[in-house]
This record gives structure tokens, sequence and C-alpha cells, in this order.
């Protein structure tokens, strides 16, 4: 099958890839660096098996920067465009979905369209409304640094369509085959819903995943102020199999690209339903970014003479990623930056010296080790075993 991929972030490049194992895949992207290092066999994200794939598998993927080339004669395009949060609006930031969307009507009438950008509800039903061509919307739950793993190993498949629409459940049934018989898990789960609902499940799933990391923060919150070890606690709580152990490890917040815009998109659709939960959830993130720049202020309580130093040790969300967005150490450098505290950052990613809006980048590991006064991290790291007295972190367990 002739397949197009829109947009190669780690979710469209994790689908690109996947397919292109037994399809004929062309994958756009507007950045040529991207699409250069595609067609080189090198990934442009940080993913183990991606890596292998491009470099391992014979792959029939081309990359290309010429939108009508890429989708003129796909019978599928896949749309995963970036629908960032907008708190102006308070609705995710649509447009370059929505421009996909009318370019590909444009050169491919014919072809069915499937979103895998995470979209608010009710939006696909006002795409298919729009356009002559099927728009089909279809959640990802991938992971950032193991999509292709979560792809090959899917928790489940799930597509949404106008079930009253002739053709467009037969339509779903051939997506949901082309995931299966790509993927390497056997008897994967299958969901074809309507439209509203696949993008509700998308939205309640990175929701609730919040919750739970925002309950463990609180539950680390009260553990630290209260002197008591958060580890025993959480070891004993998630012994009950109804409760597990999943997300459990104290955080500065929740992060990255899904479950902040997600669960503020979905508070943005509760406007007319009443709720506090999610709510609370939206909030509990602020609550504890700024619980830990208080217990931060707090250990600097001892520096005197000058103005105190607060070392920043990375800025990732988690470990292993190549980018920080939506990190939550960010926020929390932001506001000891609004304190009168120095701030200064280890970060390799960024250049040496470069001036941040909320602190200097300093490099030199040793360095920046003695200039701290004292060093947050959001995960630990055995570089800083040598300077622990200095070190702040909630991480009990070692991983995200």
């Amino acid at each position: 099958m002739k397949i197009a991929v829109v947009g190669m972030g780690y979710v469209g490049m994790s689908v690109a890839v996947l397919l292109s194992q037994k399809n004929s895949v062309k994958a756009f992207d507007i950045v040529e660096s991207k699409v250069k290092m595609i067609n080189e066999r090198k990934s442009p994200i940080v993913d183990k098996e991606i890596t292998e794939f491009l470099t391992t598998k014979q792959l029939d993927l081309v990359a290309t920067t010429d939108f009508d080339f890429a989708c003129s004669d796909a019978e599928i395009v896949f749309i995963s465009t970036p629908t960032d949060y907008d708190d102006v609006s308070g609705y995710f930031n649509t447009s370059s979905v929505e421009q996909t969307i009318m370019n590909v009507a444009r050169v491919n009438p014919s072809a069915v369209m499937v979103i895998k950008s995470t979209i608010p509800i009710g939006f696909t039903e006002q795409m298919n409304a729009l356009v002559d061509n099927v728009v089909l919307f279809s959640p990802e739950f991938l992971r950032e640094g193991s999509a292709l793993y979560d792809n090959l190993y899917p928790s489940r498949i799930i597509v949404g369509v106008d079930k009253k629409a002739p053709g467009h459940t037969e339509l779903a049934e051939k997506v949901c085959a082309l995931f299966k018989m790509s993927c390497f898990k056997e008897d994967v789960p299958v969901l074809i819903v309507g439209y509203r609902e696949a993008e509700s499940i998308k939205l309640f799933a990175n929701t609730y995943l919040a919750m739970r990391v925002s309950y463990f923060n609180e539950l680390d919150s009260y553990a630290e102020v209260n002197g008591l070890d958060c580890k025993e606690i959480i070891q004993g709580v998630c012994l009950d199999p109804r409760i597990g152990s999943g997300y459990n490890n104290p955080s500065f917040g929740y992060g990255g690209y899904c479950l902040p815009k997600d669960s503020k998109q979905l508070l943005a659709n509760f406007h007319n339903t009443p709720q506090n939960m999610i709510r609370a959830i939206v909030e509990s993130n602020t609550t504890r970014k700024n619980h830990i720049v208080s217990m931060v202020i707090k250990k600097l309580s001892n520096v005197s003479g000058k103005k105190p130093v607060v070392g920043i040790f990375r800025l990732q969300m988690k470990a292993n990623s190549d980018n920080f967005r939506g990190s939550s150490i960010i926020d929390v450098a932001k506001i000891l930056n609004s304190k009168d505290v120095e701030v200064i950052v280890f970060e390799p990613m960024l250049e040496d010296g470069s001036k941040l809006e909320f602190g200097l980048v300093v490099n030199d590991v040793a360095a920046f080790k003695e200039r701290a006064d004292v060093i947050i991290v959001n995960r630990n790291n055995d570089v800083l075993n040598d300077v622990a007295e200095k070190v702040y972190t909630r991480d009990a367990f070692g991983y995200l």
C-alpha cells in the first residue's frame, strides 16, 4: 500500500518506520535536515529502535520536503503535526493539522486521512465537514524515546470513525490491520469507536497519568514536610495490586509534550460539565513546582554574604531525551530566577556561556559544581556523587 506520513516528530517518525516494513511510505517534513538524515538512514530523534531499524532493516521509506510528491498518490495519509496548547485560547493550536488536511484534499481528493496528532474533542467531525475525503482519528499512546517500541508492542489500537457513514468502519478496520500486520505483538486489543469517543480516550488516558504523577508527588510533599521516608511509603502503597508501581517516582511535576497540554485541553472541554478532579490535576502541577522552589530556598538559608547560586543539572524531563519540551525543571528554574537567586545551568545540549531567560549555561561540570550552592536534579546522576550534600532531588527510585 502507498502511504504518506506528514510530520517527522517522534509520532510520525515511528509510524513511518513501522509501516515501511511492509508498505511503500513517503515521509514529509518541512525541515530539510530531518529529511536528509532519514534518507541517509539516520534517526533525527533519540529512539533506540528507530535507529536500529533505519540501519538494519529493509524499509521502503523515502523522506521529502515536497508535499505534493509525498501525498498525491497515497492511499492513506497519516497526519502527525504539532498541536501545542494555547493558554490564551484554552485550546490546542490545530492550525498545522487543518492546513495539512486542506492540502491533502487539494492534491489527493481520494486519500483517506488519519489524524495521529492530539486534538480537541469534536475536531475530527469538524474536519470531515470541510473536505470530501474521509478523515479518521487514531490516538497514539507512545513514550518519547520509545515510540517505535510502543508501536511494535502496542497496548491497544484505536480508530475513531463516523459509524453511521457507509464504508467508514471498513476503512477503520483497514487502518487497524495496517498496524497489526506491522507490529510484533500478538492479540493486540482493537477498538473502533466514534470520533469523539476516540478523542476522549486520548485526553482522559493522559490526564489519568498526570493524576497519578500528581498523587505520588503530593505523597512525597507530605513525606518531605513531615520527615518521613517517601520511598518506603510508596513501596508499601504500590504493593497493592489494584494500585501497582507505574508512574510512582516523585518528580518536579508532570511534564513532556503530552501530559500538561492534554490535561489542560480536557479541562477546557469540561466547561459545561460538573467536575472537581480535572481542575485539581491541572492546578496540582503548579502547586508541586512552587513547593519544590520553597524547599530549595529553605536549603539555601545557610548561604550568607553573597547572592545564593542554584545549579540546574540538565533540562530534560527524563533521561535519554533529546529535547526539553514541557520539562518541569524549566518552570522550577524560572520561578527560582524570579527570587533573589542566581541560576546557572549544566546542559551539554546547549552552548557553554549561552544566556537563557532563567540563567547562564555553565558546561564545565567542575566549575558548575563549585559555583552552585545547591544543585537541583529531577533524576539522580552519578556525576553528582562527589557533591551529594549540595544536591536536591525528589528521585526515590532512579527512574521516570
